[in-house]
């Protein structure tokens, strides 16, 4: 009886499985991105329903909203606002009605950020995640931004029903 001394494999079957193995990585990659950009935008939401919140909260006790002469914005583009304080980009609102003003997690560009404005007597406000959406948000949640504004193809907002002329 002879034995084969030849055990183990060739240098094709070994190509072959590292190839497969490539591709299979570059699919779980791909998907994995993907699946990131969509908890980013779930965060955003989340941040734009708590200033919501924040904002009916601050209405509830001073009887408007709080003024803000033009867009604020955290970004250098919109004042480079802080996060908290009477000098925020939402002014007064941090730390009493919200722990801190939220950021973006990942701003696609320099001016991507949170954006507010008001209209000077405070009964409206429009809040703005500009240049930063990264898939695309149902317009049940938020509404595409119009031309006039700070707009763009990732630029998202909430607002009151008097604010769609700020």
């Amino acid at each position: 009886m002879k034995i084969d001394s030849k055990k183990g494999f060739t240098l094709i079957e070994l190509l072959v499985v590292i190839a497969i193995i490539g591709i299979l990585a570059a699919v779980i990659i791909a998907s994995l991105n993907t699946a990131r950009g969509k908890s980013r935008d779930a965060k955003r939401l989340a941040d734009m329903k708590q200033l919501q919140i924040a904002l009916e909260l601050y209405k509830n006790d001073y009887g408007s909203y709080p003024s803000s002469s033009g867009w604020r914005g955290n970004c250098a583009t919109y004042g480079g606002y802080p996060t908290t304080g009477a000098t925020g980009y939402i002014p007064g609102l941090a730390p009493t009605y919200i722990s801190v003003l939220p950021l973006d997690p990942k701003p696609i560009s320099n001016t991507g950020c949170y954006l507010y404005q008001s209209n000077s007597t405070g009964t409206d406000y429009m809040l703005l995640v500009h240049a930063t959406v990264e898939g695309i948000v149902p317009t049940s949640v938020m509404r595409p931004i119009w031309i006039g504004q700070p707009n763009g193809a990732n630029s998202y907002a909430f607002y009151t029903a008097g604010a769609a002329g700020l």
